[in-house]
C-alpha cells in the first residue's frame, strides 16, 4: 500500500523578470482557480510557473515543472479571441494519424485553458538558421526531409471532411488584409479605381486556381516556426487553423518561408521529394511535377499577400512591430511569382510602387 503523496505547495508565481504577468484580474483569478484544481492531478509545481513564449494572435504558452521531473506547456487563450477547441478537435485527429502533436491533458473551454504535454524547447527555425549560418546542408536536409514525409502522413491520415472548407469566402477574407492593412495603413497608398480593377482580377485568378487544386487536410502554418525537433520527429504545433483546402498549401509555407528563405535548387529538390512521396502514399497530386510547382507558387501568392497584411496588421493593429522587419521577404515572394507568370504580371506592377521594386521581365 502507497502512501499519499505529500501536499503541493500553495499557488504562487516567481518574483522574478520570468514572472507570469496578467493584464485582467478576473482572468488571473480563474487562472489561479484552475491551475490549483490541475496541479495536483498532474503533479505540476504552480511555484515553476514560467513564461514558455507567445505567438501573433492572442494566445500565449506557460510552462510548469512536475515532480516527475518532466514539464508541461499551459495554453492560455482567451475567450472571445481565442476558442481553444478547434486546437483540441484537430489535436485528436493528429493523433489518430499516428503523428506527434503535444498530448492534451486537461480542457477548460469555457476560459481558455489547456494543459499539454511538452514536446521541449528545439524548435526547426531557430536549428535551420544555425544550419544556413554554419553551412550545414546535410541537416538542413535531414530536417527537411522529415518535415515532408510528416506532411506526407498528414494529408494522408488527417481527414479534410472533419475539417472547415477552406473555400471561396475565406481565401478573399485574407487576401482582403492586403489592401486594408499593408497597402492603406503600412504604405499609406490608395488605390485608383484601374489599380483597385487590377487587384479584383488578380484575386479572382488566384482564389480561381485555389480552388481547382485536390483538397486535403492543410495546416496552414507547415512551417520551421510550427515543427519541433522530437522524436518522433518532427513534432506539430499550431494546428488550430487547419481546414480543407488546396494540397499544394502546406508545402508553400514549409519551401517559401516568413524567416528564412532558400535558394530556388534547393526549394524544387524538396518539392520533387515531396511530390513522389505523395504519388507513392496515393495523394492526388498532378502526374506531371511542373504542374505541382505551378499550385505551390500561386497558392504561395495567396499566401504571401495574406501575411503582409497580418505582419502590418500585427504592428499597426496589435502593438507587435517585429513582424514588420519580414515585409521584405514576402514583398520578393510575391513579386517573383507575380513576374514569372504572364496574367499575374499586373499584379506585379501593382506591387512594384509598394517595394521600391524595377520592373521586371525577364521571367518566362
Amino acid at each position: 500500500m502507497t502512501s499519499d503523496p505529500p501536499p503541493l505547495p500553495p499557488l504562487s508565481l516567481p518574483a522574478s523578470p520570468a514572472a507570469v504577468t496578467w493584464s485582467d484580474p478576473t482572468r488571473a483569478a480563474a487562472f489561479a482557480a484552475w491551475l490549483a484544481e490541475v496541479a495536483p492531478r498532474h503533479g505540476l509545481l504552480p511555484a515553476t510557473l514560467r513564461p514558455a513564449s507567445a505567438d501573433a494572435s492572442f494566445r500565449r504558452y506557460l510552462r510548469a515543472d512536475a515532480r516527475s521531473g518532466s514539464a508541461l506547456v499551459i495554453m492560455d487563450a482567451p475567450p472571445p479571441q481565442e476558442d481553444v477547441r478547434p486546437f483540441v478537435q484537430v489535436a485528436a485527429l493528429i493523433a489518430a494519424a499516428g503523428l506527434h502533436a503535444p498530448a492534451i491533458l486537461e480542457v477548460d473551454a469555457e476560459h481558455g485553458f489547456l494543459l499539454l504535454g511538452d514536446l521541449g524547447g528545439d524548435l526547426y527555425l531557430p536549428a535551420l538558421q544555425a544550419c544556413q549560418a554554419g553551412g550545414d546542408a546535410n541537416r538542413a536536409d535531414a530536417l527537411m526531409r522529415d518535415a515532408i514525409v510528416a506532411l506526407v502522413a498528414w494529408q494522408r491520415g488527417v481527414p479534410c471532411d472533419a475539417l472547415p472548407p477552406y473555400d471561396d469566402a475565406l481565401l478573399r477574407r485574407e487576401l482582403a488584409l492586403f489592401p486594408e492593412w499593408c497597402v492603406v495603413r503600412h504604405c499609406g497608398v490608395t488605390w485608383t479605381t484601374a489599380e483597385t480593377a487590377t487587384w479584383t482580377a488578380a484575386c479572382d485568378l488566384l482564389v480561381a486556381a485555389a480552388l481547382a487544386q485536390p483538397k486535403v487536410a492543410v495546416h496552414r502554418d507547415w512551417m520551421p516556426r510550427n515543427l519541433m525537433i522530437a522524436s518522433p520527429n518532427p513534432g506539430i504545433l499550431d494546428f488550430q487553423d487547419a481546414a480543407c483546402g488546396p494540397i499544394a498549401y502546406d508545402l508553400a509555407s514549409l519551401l517559401r518561408d516568413a524567416f528564412l528563405s532558400w535558394d530556388e535548387e534547393q526549394e524544387l529538390d524538396w518539392a520533387i521529394r515531396y511530390w513522389q512521396a505523395a504519388r507513392q502514399a496515393g495523394l492526388a497530386v498532378p502526374a506531371d511535377f511542373g504542374e505541382l510547382w505551378r499550385d505551390v507558387e500561386w497558392i504561395g501568392l495567396q499566401r504571401h499577400l495574406k501575411v503582409l497584411g497580418i505582419f502590418c496588421r500585427l504592428k499597426h493593429r496589435d502593438g507587435k512591430p517585429a513582424y514588420s522587419e519580414d515585409l521584405p521577404r514576402f514583398f520578393a515572394y510575391a513579386h517573383k511569382v507575380a513576374t514569372r507568370y504572364s496574367p499575374l504580371r499586373p499584379l506585379a506592377r501593382l506591387l512594384e510602387p509598394l517595394m521600391g521594386a524595377v520592373r521586371i521581365d525577364a521571367f518566362h
